[in-house]
């Protein structure tokens, strides 16, 4: 199942095919009670002919993606849409060949959003991060929002400098809550490789950040 290009399953016609499967009585039963139906039932749903299986598969793994890609192109939100309808649209056009059980369909899609970014990154030239100036305001609650814009900002900069390997890793575990082995899998690494490369990750993020915690506001009374 390798990645390939493909149509979305929005305005684009899906290809009539037999429910097999995963029969249509009880998707539609597990539609209505709102059941939680796996990731890999409603992609092989969508393989299908379902579409309303490629709805809710969407708005399911769309922001996730999306978080991710943003984290690993340094915040850039209109390259992490583009990564993000990118992958999305290999896995519309892989689906007709899932078999479920032998892969988590996150873990095949972090993969692939992993390496649309690894690509876009090494043609992209290296700009450094420009310091925005904010206009004055005495509002109430600007002060808070803007501490809270510096601590992101300062967290992205710490993990643009970590090597791009323990960035993915940091990024999967820490920040989308994914487990050891689920990165292990997106890495190709073994999952104790994976525990170096976050534990190194996190030493390098707190060294990082911790020459400036005043400046984040992180000083104790």
């Amino acid at each position: 199942m390798g990645p390939g290009g493909g149509d979305p399953p929005g305005p684009a016609p899906v290809a009539a095919a037999p429910k097999a499967g995963y029969p249509g009585d009880a998707m539609d039963m597990a539609f209505d009670a709102g059941s939680e139906v796996s990731d890999e039932a409603l992609l092989v749903a969508f393989g299908n002919g379902d579409r309303e299986a490629a709805m809710l598969l969407t708005a399911r793994l769309t922001p996730r993606v999306m978080g991710f890609a943003a984290r690993m192109l340094h915040g850039d939100r209109s390259e992490a849409e583009d990564v993000t309808q990118e992958a999305m649209l290999r896995l519309w056009k892989i689906a007709p060949e899932w078999r479920q059980g032998e892969a988590k369909v996150t873990t095949w899609l972090y993969r692939v959003t992993a390496n649309l970014c690894t690509d876009r990154l090494r043609k992209r030239r290296n700009v450094g991060i420009d310091a925005i100036p904010e206009p004055e305001d005495d509002r109430p609650g600007v002060a808070a929002e803007l501490m809270a814009r510096t601590r992101a900002e300062a967290l992205q900069a710490a993990l643009d400098a970590l090597p791009e390997r323990q960035r993915i890793a940091v990024t999967l575990r820490h920040l989308e809550g994914r487990s050891n082995p689920e990165i292990a899998e997106v890495l190709g690494i073994s999952v104790e490789a994976v525990e170096s490369l976050t534990a190194r990750g996190k030493r390098a993020l707190a060294a990082s950040l911790g020459q400036r915690r005043e400046e984040l506001g992180y000083v104790e009374d």
